[in-house]
């Protein structure tokens, strides 16, 4: 169903603008239909040629889609399938004959990629990534404890945890710890672990052996450590993992994601959710997260100060509806824009820079740019831009876009880098303009910046690439051409169950 979903709303937003050219697509195994085919439509529905390489653990599921692309129309030239290891996806993603890139895997790989590309491919070209995730729900004294108990299974332990959306931490108020505890592990007793293709079965394998020692092992230490609090029996045979339950003080134990059906609870008391947030923050993932509460001013607080793409409120966490919950993650989750959302076919398409540039006289006088940027992410900006989505009834989907970290105008020259500034507060966001060079070491470490723009000569745009790549933390492009909307915004994402707190008054309005 999301495949298919995919198709069709790009097919019904495809853009005008000129398309990049050829587009590698490499997709990961753990959605290896929906994802795959969806990085293939949003970059043929923008006019490009598609290079798709799907994750070696499902080539066939591969052959079978593109085979019925081909079939309904497709030319063979336009879409080709490169399947195989780590190589081919090296191969790709260091051609220059490509334009751009779209990945959905590791955040680690990632990163190797985005270095890859600029040393080899055009400085400017694209790379549209939707990495990994420590996701976190936060559940409260007043959240209704059947409900969040469901929530929290189905966000935890399907596809054996196997999902970037999954749920990884669970902050609990200390009021309610030890009874919410028992009533989840008892639910927890009633899953089914067995063959995905059971009916009856909740929690599958996980994809091979190499992903079942990681996990295993992650288990087997927290039970050494006697933070093991529960886990299930698993068939003797095959790649299962036991759904588990472990104990931690917080999302700070967690240096990595567990990409399995392994759950890790703290508690907190009722004056400490500020705390709990900036630890969540503090991750520098952003995926999802989820909010189990029924005070409707905890909401809007807690969705304020989350830096999180897709945020569920009283509902599980994973299950992106394509049109109404765009998805995409910020930070170390993920550069945007969302799939599924109105910003993400732009990326795929190319607008080149309306002025050239020419060099600098002089340097800028770097004593002072640091100050510069954090004075312009200080200021004041208007208010996030909200676009409601469509839904079912009683769940409420909206978008917003607010302005990220600074972006550094780079010229070359003075009008070209108010050329630059001006197109990035035309489109709501902060802008940092040079009024000297900039020399490009000074990219690797400079806080405070989303990215940078550069109309000059490939070269040095190259070594700002190369600089922007070797940064620690979240992936920054290095924008050639004009900026689009993903490039200066932040999305947000907040998906509301209005029912869950024991009513949609919003319904009730035409029975007065």
């Amino acid at each position: 169903r999301e495949a298919v979903d995919f198709l069709r709303y790009y097919a019904a937003h495809a853009p005008e603008a000129a398309p990049v050219g050829v587009f590698t697509c490499i997709s990961p195994w753990n959605f290896p239909l929906a994802i795959f085919t969806g990085q293939i439509a949003a970059a043929l529905a923008a006019g490009n040629a598609v290079l798709s390489k799907p994750a070696e653990q499902t080539p066939l599921t591969a052959h079978l889609a593109i085979s019925l692309m081909h079939k309904a129309g497709v030319p063979r030239a336009a879409l080709q399938l490169l399947p195989g290891a780590g190589d081919v996806g090296a191969a790709l993603t260091s051609d220059a004959r490509a334009g751009g890139v779209c990945f959905t895997g590791s955040t680690a790989t990632a990163m190797k990629i985005r270095a890859t590309m600029a040393a080899n491919m055009a400085p400017g070209a694209p790379l549209i990534a939707e990495t990994g995730g420590l996701n976190a729900m936060i559940v409260d004294s007043t959240a209704l404890p059947e409900q969040a108990v469901q929530a929290i299974l189905e966000s935890a332990f399907p596809s054996a945890g196997q999902r970037c959306s999954a749920l990884r931490c669970l902050y609990v108020q200390e009021d309610i710890a030890e009874g919410f505890t028992d009533m989840l592990t008892g639910a927890m007793d009633a899953l089914c672990v067995g063959q995905p293709w059971q009916i009856a079965t909740d929690c599958g394998p996980v994809i091979d052996a190499a992903a079942h020692k990681t996990i295993a092992d992650h288990i087997a230490t927290a039970r050494a450590e006697g933070r093991l609090i529960h886990a299930l029996n698993t068939p003797e045979t095959g790649t299962f993992i036991a759904p588990s339950l472990i104990r931690v003080t917080g999302i700070a134990d967690m240096t990595r994601e567990i990409f399995g059906p392994v759950l890790h609870i703290a508690t907190f008391k009722s004056g400490e959710l500020d705390q709990v947030i900036e630890a969540i923050n503090n991750t520098g993932y952003g995926l999802t997260f989820g909010l189990m509460t029924r005070i409707d001013d905890r909401v809007q607080y807690v969705t304020e100060r989350m830096r999180v793409g897709n945020m569920y409120i009283n509902r599980n966490q994973i299950g992106a509806v394509v049109g109404s919950q765009p998805f995409g993650g910020e930070g170390l989750s993920g550069t945007g824009p969302k799939a599924g959302g109105p910003h993400y076919l732009r990326r795929f398409t190319t607008s080149p820079a309306p002025v050239a540039g020419r060099a600098w006289p002089d340097e800028m006088p770097l004593t002072e740019l640091q100050t510069v940027v954090e004075t312009a992410n200080s200021s004041d900006h208007p208010p996030p831009q909200a676009l409601v989505l469509p839904g079912p009834t009683g769940e409420s989907n909206r978008l917003t876009a607010q302005p990220r970290e600074a972006v550094l105008c780079l010229g070359p020259g003075a009008e070209v880098a108010t050329a630059q500034a001006k197109a990035i507060t035309e489109l709501g966001g902060v802008a940092v303009r040079a009024t000297g060079h900039i020399p490009p070491q000074v990219l690797q470490s400079l806080t405070g910046i989303s990215g940078a723009l550069f109309w000059g000569d490939e070269a040095p745009a190259r070594a700002y690439a190369t600089a922007l790549s070797e940064r620690h933390g979240p992936i920054l492009p290095l924008i050639t051409g004009l900026p689009d909307a993903g490039h200066v915004l932040y999305e947000r994402h907040v998906c509301v169950d209005t029912t869950a707190a024991g009513g949609n008054a919003a319904l009730l309005g035409g029975l007065s």
